[in-house]
């Protein structure tokens, strides 16, 4: 299916990249994302590229050469595609990692694909900007975030990752180097190819650097925590939520059996058990966001009193909301 790497062929890789890595000298993560249940194999070759004009180059030396290539950012994905299950040759992009400059006036960032999502936000935050895309994993790389479509808490205000990609630089398989989507928030003309490689996991092709839309950010927010006894009942109250007009910045929901794993994992007890003599079944943890302190607290309190009809045995305002 693939041929086998030979010295020949390592020898024009390392002739373009200066970090190659291959033997004793491969980290052994890289046989492994998260969730290594899906598999485990080391490459035979790994390189730390340093720029879009060298993916291309190495990816040219492969294609020529019928070499499997596995793209790979900081490794915290949990579907195993970033697992050289062919061995051959891995890229770890990890080391294009420049923000590369904003444009404040089409409210955009252009990035590297292997600048990490907290470095991102955090450099959003001192300059008054968010990137609303808030996955759980906050030192996964921004490109593994797009190549998954990720989600996260705050994709129930604000939309997954897709929603926030406008442009991107690709390397195909070829070696070719192609540019997708614009700067501007409309573009219609010709076939979504962006959206294609949206989520398609770096099996079209390994995306490189990235514009992605960023917007003012809040200036405040308060997180909730609201136990319920029983499981449908916690969940049947989030449409509610939405059905006035309240728009929480993020909605998520924990049953009972995973807090308990959770507590147990960490070593302490963190979300009360039971209360009001009544055990508790389930959480809802709700974020709320606002442009002002003021504007915040009354929908605190609009929040605890819809949650508190739908059935919540209370409502917890939590120490520091989530960030």
């Amino acid at each position: 299916m693939y041929n086998q790497l030979t010295q020949e062929i390592m020898e024009q890789i390392k002739a373009v990249s200066e970090a190659v890595f291959s033997g004793e000298d491969i980290n052994p993560d890289y046989e492994k994302d998260e969730m290594p249940i899906y598999g485990t194999h080391m490459p035979d070759l790994a390189v730390q590229p340093r720029s879009t004009q060298e993916v291309a180059a190495i990816m040219k030396i492969c294609y020529d050469n019928n070499i499997p290539v596995t793209p790979r950012g900081a490794g915290t994905g949990l579907a195993g595609g970033a697992v050289p299950l062919y061995g051959g040759v891995l890229l770890d992009l990890t080391k294009m990692n420049k923000i590369k400059s904003y444009d404040m006036e089409n409210f955009v960032v252009e990035i590297e694909a292997g600048v990490l999502l907290n470095d991102l936000a955090e450099d959003c935050q001192t300059r008054g900007m968010l990137y609303p895309p808030d996955p759980g994993e906050k030192f996964a790389c921004v490109g593994g975030n797009v190549a998954t479509n990720a989600g996260g808490m705050r994709a129930v205000k604000y939309g997954a990752t897709r929603d926030y990609v406008r442009a991107m630089t690709v390397v195909l398989p070829t070696g070719e180097i192609t540019k997708l989507g614009a700067t501007v928030s409309k573009t219609s003309s010709g076939y979504s190819l962006l959206n294609l490689m949206i989520g398609s996991e770096g099996t079209l092709g390994i995306i490189t650097e990235l514009t992605l839309k960023i917007i003012p950010a809040p200036k405040a927010a308060a997180s909730l925590i609201i136990p319920f006894e029983d499981l449908h009942t916690a969940l049947a109250t989030v449409p509610q939520f939405k059905m006035a007009h309240m728009e929480p910045q993020a909605i998520e929901f924990m049953e009972r059996e995973i807090v308990l794993a959770s507590e147990r994992y960490i070593g302490k007890s963190v979300f009360p058990q039971e209360l009001e003599g009544i055990q508790i079944g389930a959480y809802l943890l709700v974020t709320l966001d606002g442009n002002s302190e003021d504007e915040v607290d009354a929908l605190v309190e609009q929040a605890a009193e819809l949650a508190v009809e739908a059935g919540a045995i209370d409502v917890l305002v939590a120490d520091t909301p989530s960030k």
